[in-house]
């Protein structure tokens, strides 16, 4: 078969099957009486092979070697190949991912995409004072883009930077809250508290909706810090979780906090009130949670409260019985 026709059938122009020739990797079998090269059936099924290993990522000197050694093993080739090949694709996600926060920040011309390129460049230095002036600066000329403030702070560490992201996450606007809800469920912990932590320094609406969905996660630390912040923003749906931290001890004192600022509309206090009521009555809370309990109806007018360190104060348990007189003399 002469080189016109192999190049018709197989797809591989005769250009490039003279480039294979001169390398080495296919030879034509024979040659006319005229001269021009003629392929066997074996030649055609080497090109063949050759396409086949270049679609798998090989260069010609590694087509060579496979298709010539004898004692050649693919395994750590097709190993090579994978680890080349991940390599690869993280590169252009990491590049389809930078394009399209360009594009989402909507340059007006190039200066504007030097500005932005050069912004995302500082969030991602190793330098903390480069990052937290690159979160600073958001804003101020070019926006940076939303989703890479998130990225940002989701995987920051120093506790400056971190604080100089939520605060430019806070001014981006109102995507902020969902992408930074997504990251509830991240499998990393650290992820978690970062997202909630972050969501719960956001203002609106959105940000405390998904904040009074975070009271449903399974991460105790994800509700421990929605709840308070909820707790703030008078949202009575944060009390029980809000009780809870207060018997388990954790975080309890911002808990408490946040329990005395909804009690302080005269229509929550009752319910604050006959929550910590219903807690000291279970038997199964120990000295210590009842101790905080009884704390925490200091923060908590109303004339049930009133009545619960009335009867707090002739508890068997001295300590409690104690802070319940204190707290009804500073009533007084």
């Amino acid at each position: 078969m002469l080189i016109g026709e192999v190049a018709r059938r197989s797809g591989v122009s005769a250009r490039m099957l003279r480039h294979y020739e001169s390398l080495g990797l296919v030879s034509p079998s024979g040659r006319t009486g005229s001269g021009y090269r003629e392929y066997s059936g074996r030649d055609i099924r080497r090109i063949f092979h050759i396409e086949s290993l270049r679609s798998l990522g090989l260069s010609l000197r590694e087509i060579g070697r496979a298709l010539d050694d004898p004692g050649f093993t693919p395994a750590q080739l097709v190993g090579d190949l994978v680890r080349r090949t991940h390599e690869r694709v993280a590169a252009e996600t990491e590049l389809l991912a930078r394009l399209s926060r360009i594009d989402a920040a909507g340059p007006a011309d190039w200066e504007d995409v030097l500005q932005i390129v050069a912004l995302l460049q500082a969030l991602g230095s190793k330098s903390p004072d480069a990052r937290q002036r690159a979160a600073l600066s958001s804003g101020e000329e070019v926006p940076v883009p939303v989703e890479a403030l998130v990225e940002a702070v989701l995987t920051e560490t120093d506790t400056n930077v971190a604080g100089a992201l939520r605060w430019a996450l806070a001014r981006s606007g109102e995507r902020g809250p969902a992408l930074l809800a997504r990251a509830l469920g991240a499998p990393e912990a650290a992820v978690r508290e970062r997202a909630v932590r972050c969501l719960a320094a956001m203002p609106g609406d959105d940000a405390t909706e998904h904040l009074r969905r975070a009271l449903d996660a399974p991460d105790a630390v994800v509700r421990g810090c929605a709840a308070p912040a909820l707790g703030t923003r008078g949202v009575t749906d944060a009390v029980p979780e809000l009780v809870d931290m207060i018997v388990d001890g954790r975080n309890d004192t911002d808990a408490a906090d946040a329990l005395a600022v909804l009690a302080a509309d005269p229509a929550s206090a009752d319910a604050v009130a006959g929550r910590l009521v219903a807690r000291l009555a279970e038997g199964a809370t120990g000295p210590g949670a009842r101790g905080r309990l009884t704390q925490a109806l200091a923060g908590v007018p109303g004339a049930r409260a009133r009545r619960a360190l009335e009867e707090l104060s002739r508890d068997e348990d001295r300590a409690v019985a104690l802070t319940a007189v204190y707290l009804l003399r500073l009533r007084e």
